[in-house]
Order: C-alpha cells, then sequence, then structure tokens
C-alpha cells in the first residue's frame, strides 16, 4: 500500500488517501513502515492549526487558566502598520502568530515569531529562550517546520520555513532556518507585483519534499524546502522553484486594485492544495496536472485559511469587503463544479473596527480530530461583529442570504453564540473544551455530549494571535508584548 509522507503530520495524520503516490514525480511514495525520521525529533503542531488539512491543535486542553510563565517579546516599529494611536510600534505577536510546537529529545519547545523582527525557540516548560533569529521587519504569520530526511548536514535536518513582512532593505523575506541551532539555511524572494504588499503572512505546506505556500504579493509558489539544491545568491542561498501561478487576474485588479493579497495558508485535499486569496477567488492547484483546475470566486476580501472537513468539504472564512451581502462562513464542495460547490452559508453581523467592515478574518476551528463517533461536526469562529459562533456543519436548518446579498441558499445549525468581542483569532475545539481569543482577552469554555457550553474561565489579554495547547497547557502570544503559557 502506497501513502504519502505529510511532514508535519506526525501526530495528526489523516486517513490519507490510499492512491496519491504516482499523481505527482515531486511527492515521495513509499511502502508502509519505510520511511523512518529519527528519534530525536517529534513534531506536534508543525504549521498554522497544525496539519495538512488545517485542523489540529496539539492535545489535552486545560480546564483552568492559571499564569504558569510569561516570555517577553518585546517591540518594535515596523513599516505600514500602525496601531491606534497612529504609531507604527508593535508589540508581542499578531495574526496569525500560533506558536509551532515539538519535542527535541523528549523535551518540549516552542518557535514564535514576532513584531520585533525575532523568530524564538523557547522551551516551553518555562519559557526560557534558547535562541533567536532576525529578520528585517516583524514576523506576523506562523511558520512551517519541516523533517528533511534527505539532509547531509544534522543542521539542516529539522528546518523552519518562516516569512516577515516586507523591508525596505530586503526583498528576500521568507527564510529556511535550522530549528537546532537558528542559523539560516536559505532565503526565498518576495517579487513585486500590483499587489500593495509583500509581506508573508501565510504558512507553507509540506506534501511529500514539495512546499506550497500563497505570499501577499499574490503569487502561489512551489518550491523545495531542503537545501540541497539550493543555488548561492550573493551571501545567501535560494531554494529551487518549481512554480509560480497568480492567484489573480487582470480583471481582479481593475476590480479590487491592489488588494489581491494572498495571506491564507494552503490546505490538502484529495490531490489538490485549496488556498483563498484577497482577489476574491478559492484556487484549487492540481498536484498532478501541476496546474490550477478548480476555482471559486467570492469577490471578497478572503483572509483566512480554507479548513478540510472529513466529509471532504471546505470551509472558507468571508470578510464583508467587496461584496454586498454580510460576511460569514463559506462550506464548499470542491468535488463538485464550482457553480454546483456551494452547501451553505452562515451570515455574521456587520460592525466597522480598524480597517474591516466585518465578516470571518479568522479561521475556523472543526473537532474531527478530538470528537466522539456519535457527537456532532462542530465548526467553530470568530466575527468582527463581537461573537463566538459554534455551528454543526453537517446540518441544514433553514435558509438565508448568500455573500452576494440575494441568492437564498442553506444555512447550518447554531448550536452556540457568545459574546466574546471581537476577534482575528481562530478559536480551537477539542473533544469537550473550546479557547477562544480575541480584543476581549482569552476565553475557555467547556461542552457536553448535548453541546451544552459553560464558561469556565476568562482571562483579559488583547490578543489577534492563535493559541495551541499541550498536556494541559495554553501557549499564545499577546499583543501587550508578552507569550503567556496558561493551564492547570
Amino acid at each position: 500500500m502506497l501513502f504519502i509522507v505529510f511532514a508535519f503530520s506526525i501526530l495528526s495524520c489523516n486517513k490519507l488517501d490510499k492512491n496519491l503516490g504516482t499523481v505527482s514525480a515531486r511527492i515521495v511514495a513509499a511502502k508502509e513502515g519505510q520511511i523512518e525520521h529519527k528519534k530525536d525529533h517529534e513534531i506536534i503542531v508543525g504549521s498554522f492549526l497544525g496539519d495538512e488539512r488545517r485542523c489540529y491543535y496539539g492535545e489535552n486542553p486545560p480546564s483552568s487558566l492559571n499564569l504558569i510563565w510569561k516570555c517577553w517579546l518585546g517591540g518594535a516599529k515596523s513599516h505600514m502598520i500602525y496601531n491606534l494611536s497612529g504609531s507604527n510600534m508593535r508589540y508581542g505577536a499578531g495574526w496569525t502568530g500560533q506558536p509551532l510546537l515539538f519535542k527535541e529529545k523528549e523535551k518540549l519547545f516552542l518557535l514564535q515569531g514576532s513584531f520585533d523582527y525575532n523568530l524564538r525557540k523557547i522551551d516551553a516548560s518555562n519559557g526560557n529562550v534558547e535562541w533567536k533569529y532576525s529578520f528585517d521587519d516583524a514576523i506576523k504569520g506562523t511558520g512551517t517546520l519541516y523533517l528533511n530526511k534527505n539532509s547531509e548536514s544534522e543542521e539542516s535536518r529539522f528546518i523552519v520555513l518562516q516569512g516577515s513582512r516586507q523591508s525596505a532593505r530586503s526583498d528576500y523575506n521568507f527564510r529556511g532556518i535550522s530549528v537546532i541551532s537558528g542559523e539560516e539555511l536559505f532565503r526565498m524572494k518576495v517579487e513585486r507585483t500590483k499587489s500593495y504588499s509583500r509581506d508573508v503572512d501565510g504558512s507553507a505546506l509540506i506534501v511529500g519534499d514539495t512546499a506550497y505556500i500563497g505570499l501577499e504579493n499574490g503569487i502561489f509558489k512551489v518550491f523545495n524546502p531542503g537545501n540541497k539544491n539550493v543555488v548561492e545568491n550573493g551571501k545567501f542561498y535560494e531554494p529551487e522553484v518549481y512554480k509560480e501561478i497568480n492567484l489573480f487576474s487582470q480583471k481582479d485588479i481593475a476590480r479590487i486594485g491592489g488588494n489581491i493579497i494572498t495571506e491564507s495558508s494552503p490546505a490538502y485535499l484529495d490531490g489538490r492544495i485549496y488556498i483563498s486569496s484577497g482577489s476574491g477567488n478559492v484556487y484549487g492547484y492540481n498536484i498532478a496536472k501541476v496546474e490550477i483546475d478548480w476555482e471559486y470566486f467570492i469577490g471578497s476580501d478572503l483572509n483566512g485559511s480554507a479548513v478540510v472537513t472529513e466529509d471532504s468539504c471546505l470551509l472558507i472564512p468571508v470578510e464583508k469587503q467587496f461584496i454586498t451581502g454580510n460576511g460569514g462562513l463559506l462550506k464548499l464542495d470542491p468535488r463538485k463544479k464550482p457553480e454546483d460547490a456551494l452547501v451553505w452559508y452562515f451570515p455574521v453581523g456587520n460592525l466597522k473596527m480598524l480597517s474591516w467592515d466585518g465578516g470571518v478574518i479568522g479561521s475556523a476551528s472543526i473537532n474531527d480530530k478530538y470528537k466522539s463517533p456519535n457527537t456532532k461536526s462542530l465548526a467553530a469562529f470568530s466575527g468582527i461583529d463581537g461573537y463566538l459562533y459554534v455551528v454543526d456543519y453537517k446540518s441544514s436548518d433553514g435558509t438565508t442570504n448568500s455573500f452576494d446579498g440575494k441568492t437564498t441558499v442553506d444555512k447550518p445549525e447554531l448550536i452556540f453564540k457568545y459574546k466574546t468581542g471581537s476577534s482575528i483569532s481562530s478559536p480551537i475545539l477539542f473533544k469537550d473544551k473550546l479557547i477562544s481569543c480575541g480584543y476581549g482577552g482569552i476565553y475557555l469554555f467547556e461542552f457536553d455530549d448535548e453541546n451544552n457550553f459553560t464558561l469556565i474561565e476568562k482571562k483579559n489579554y488583547y490578543f489577534e494571535a492563535t493559541q495551541v495547547v499541550y498536556d494541559g497547557k495554553v501557549f499564545i502570544a499577546s499583543k501587550d508584548g508578552w507569550l503567556y503559557c496558561f493551564g492547570d
């Protein structure tokens, strides 16, 4: 039997397709049991929302939010980022900002990017910093961990792929860094396009030995994440790029100008890579054909990442910008033609905040990896309107207006709604726990098999980042400058 080796799915493997091992020469396929990784590194949460389907958030969530330790991340001025006071000084970590989680010789570590330009390797037991690597501007997005089995050196065997905001000093704001030493291995260019931005907020997806990422310049890049075939360019090395595709068209530029920004992280399903773009499109890149062969148009600025459900559908967060209807959460079935793909839509309220007009900015979470066989399939998401929502994503409960403001479509059953304050963070769901973070603080909920939710504890902090959990602890960076560890 053949199977695809996903670089970051050690603890969170899905039931992978049995017949995809031959669809691309770039996918590593092997007989089960042939591929082995050294025991000294174990990836737990190795990319934004954990795995190739963006639906794994760690194990054993806490039952309380006691402060265990905190680590100072600091702050710095960032190009074209401004806070409410008009200053471009920012502290801590922002969106998406989820820590990566792994073990090194049975010891638990975090990797956390920050507005102070630094990526840190942090001892998860006490918050002590092992090393830090400095970029040329603020780090917002979450990195991706890669165990490179073909590495010829120990230092380059375990790599983190991390991007940052654009800088006036360098066009190369995507880097490959040794997790072991914190030394730079390579850097990749983010070219100038018609886009307003050249930041990197998305997390790379690694399938076999190939990496896929959408950049804020609107380009989807397919590249080699290892360092065996890197080429020297001045004083640094560049990875081999296999493919570059625009996630926008001239029609998109005419409609929305330079807002063709891709901020989301790609997800994998049935031989395709799916990614949402600021151009208003959800794209499906066919690995075997080496091209985009599926495209669904929404028209909104799409920020959040596509999440793949166990019924092989996509959950797409929709911002209010550029559309007539409300923003919300959309379920698509990519096995169908785009014109028939819409399953349901759940609109949220409109509320203007900062640069947003409403909708859902962060990604949804689902309980697929954690739920009991007979419990409902839940999806949780937060709106700019100030509410946390939980729906049964496999249900249908009446109809509503779609994102275009006029088409009548199905909507899912609303299970739970709670006023937490506006949020662009992604809540995370477990078997009986839900943790939600946002501008109003961190909320810890518990729920039973009948989906009765109870607020256990709340702490007042200011969050844009997404949290991760392990062994009764939750780790999350705040915009006050600190990385926090709360737990039992």
